[in-house]
């Protein structure tokens, strides 16, 4: 090391002046971009039904993708150290927000959507009787 650590942030994102990190964050960039596709389509898949999750996997997908090419943009064209971290920061920090404060509340909502709908239909179909026919039903159907 022979520069101060700010004067790093300046310097080309290569091989030379980062050895350590070079080949390690393009690794780390393309396995996240392909865990993040796979888990995408196997949670969608999954949770085909609950259109808050389908929405928050979404906004990760994207998230994801963006962040992880331009990592491998900014590897092939040797952008300077500070835009890397730039990126990298932000857009760990975006994935973070997305999943602990952007839908938190809409979950909670959900689950109290659904927690009604399971009370009303045990209400509804409670009694033994709910599901079946009075006879009186029976026979205005028959003189009709």
């Amino acid at each position: 090391m022979t520069l101060w650590p700010w004067e790093y942030l300046f310097e080309s994102f290569s091989s030379r002046s980062f050895p350590d990190l070079y080949n390690q964050i393009l690794v780390a960039s393309i396995v996240l971009l392909i865990a993040t596709v796979i888990f995408y389509n196997v949670r969608t898949r999954q949770l085909h039904r609950h259109t808050v999750y389908l929405q928050m996997y979404e906004w990760t997908l994207w998230t994801g993708v963006i962040v992880y090419s331009l990592v491998i943009v900014y590897w092939i064209f040797r952008f300077d150290m500070i835009i890397v971290l730039a990126t990298i920061v932000i857009g760990m920090g975006t994935l973070a927000w997305i999943r602990f404060f952007r839908f938190p509340p809409y979950f909670r909502a959900y689950e109290r959507q659904l927690a009604k709908q399971r009370y009303f239909s045990r209400e509804r179909f409670s009694h033994p009787e709910s599901t079946i026919r009075t006879k009186s039903s029976r026979r205005r159907r028959r003189r009709r």
